[in-house]
């Protein structure tokens, strides 16, 4: 008889050589891990950085790799601290790295512009969307109930919503503030998009399991006094974060792309062409002709404007920026923007001011134009620091957050998080002098809103 080998050796771009047990592959087999190989991780980001065509694959196996060397650093640490630091079972770490392999598995195609963006859908990390996606109905859900652990896996990816909630690190480990997720979306992301950031893997060895609270923690603290360099790497991360959340996740023509497909899926969304769990066996691809023929039971005009806005996603013919409504400049009415114009929901209502906008550029300049109102989630941009740390001198450990007022630069990420938010008004020109007019126009339509862009 052949003896079955315990591991298969995967070569990662960014982490080298990851060893994956057979349980690991059997799950990778599986159609509903294959299928994120056909879902870009950076979603239209490619548009603005070519080479930004890494998918949710790849970092699904790269955040299984650092979950690991985050499990081998607790473990180092409570060898050392058993008094205070809990260890990691070599069983939980099975059940952590297949909840890592598989965290990504919910995501749709353009998700992040669908779901959070525009609110279209419900999240991909709803708890629903979970227990359907590895429910005994999907070879995942099989696989994983085969194996023993798809009760737990559940546990770990609806942290907080379980039935039995597991032990907090188990969740933290891979969806905290600082995890593996982070960890490694934020070097593969560097990577493909050929930004140059770095981080120090010195960091994953200051990573805890507290045996009191059980919650995963980076320990802050030596002789009682402050690991300086350890936090000062931790708050790099999180100003990583932001630098690509202004550099490339918030990137004006990848929202500007993202808007053309969410607004051909919110089109038959409502017009009930389509049904939101036909996206979630959908690819990016395979997304967009699903689309097209969901278009073809509508009316004519539909179909013609779903078309429309597919074909200038594909030939990366993008709307342009009339009004640009930043936070900075509209923090007192951005509630009342959001309560107004955020969600699917909220249809009615960005439909009737787009339209009378076009009506209005139309009478006063004879130009057919088509607008676009984008309107993000309020709180979408606003990244907490929820990870525990231990600060000498507490006794016990806390969220880094806490800490605010002792970490300035904590506070500064925050405001400029909130900063990111921007609601947009986009139109299909590309004339200058036109679009200042619609953006004059536009401006009319929004009370108490002030744009500050110049198409000029």
């Amino acid at each position: 008889m052949t003896k079955r080998k315990r591991f298969s050796v995967v070569r990662d771009p960014v982490h080298g050589d990851i060893y994956l047990t057979h349980e690991e592959m059997a799950v990778l087999d599986t159609p509903q891990m294959q299928r994120l190989r056909g879902i870009k991780q950076l979603g239209s980001a490619n548009l603005v950085f070519p080479g930004a065509v890494h998918t949710r694959f790849d970092h699904s196996i790269g955040t299984l790799y650092v979950s690991q060397r985050m499990i081998d650093a607790i473990n180092l640490a409570a060898e050392l601290h058993p008094r205070e630091c809990a260890m990691i079972s070599r069983e939980e770490a099975r059940v952590i790295r297949l909840a890592a392999l598989v965290h990504d598995v919910t995501h749709i195609p353009y998700g992040h512009h669908v779901e959070d963006q525009a609110g279209l859908m419900l999240r991909h990390d709803a708890p629903e969307r979970f227990a359907g996606m590895l429910s005994e109905r999907t070879a995942l859900g099989r696989v994983l109930r085969e194996v023993g652990v798809e009760k737990e896996v559940l546990q770990v990816l609806s942290s907080g919503t379980a039935p039995r909630p597991a032990p907090a690190y188990w969740s933290q480990i891979n969806s905290d503030t600082i995890c593996s997720d982070l960890l490694d979306y934020l070097q593969r992301d560097a990577y493909f998009t050929g930004l140059k950031i770095q981080v120090d893997p010195r960091v994953l060895s200051y990573f805890r399991v507290d045996r009191a609270s059980s919650n995963l923690y980076i320990d802050l603290a030596k002789h009682n006094l402050l690991r300086e360099d350890i936090l000062s790497e931790i708050v790099r991360l999180l100003e990583a974060r932001y630098y690509f959340s202004e550099r490339v996740y918030y990137h004006h023509a990848k929202v500007a792309a993202g808007a053309l497909v969410a607004r051909a899926v919110e089109l038959l969304l409502v017009g009930g062409l389509i049904e939101e769990r036909e996206f979630y066996e959908a690819t990016d691809d395979s997304l967009l002709s699903l689309l097209e023929h969901a278009a073809g039971k509508g009316s004519a005009r539909l179909a013609e404007r779903v078309r429309s806005l597919l074909a200038r996603f594909r030939e990366r013919r993008l709307p342009k920026r009339a009004c640009v409504f930043s936070f900075q400049d509209n923090e007192s009415v951005q509630d009342q923007l959001v309560e107004r114009y955020f969600a699917r929901e909220r249809h009615a209502e960005r439909a009737a001011v787009e339209e009378k906008i076009s009506d209005l550029v139309r009478f006063a300049t004879g130009k057919q134009v088509e607008i676009m109102v984008t309107c993000p989630a309020r709180r979408m941009q606003l990244k907490e620091a929820h990870t525990h740390v231990r600060f000498p001198g507490e006794a016990e450990v806390a969220p880094l957050a806490r800490f605010g007022s002792r970490v300035g630069r904590l506070s500064d990420l925050e405001k400029s998080y909130r900063a990111l938010w921007k609601f947009y008004v986009f139109a299909d020109v590309e004339d200058p002098k036109l679009l200042g007019k619609i953006g004059e126009i536009s401006a009319g339509e929004f009370p108490g809103a002030r744009s500050v862009y110049q198409p000029l």
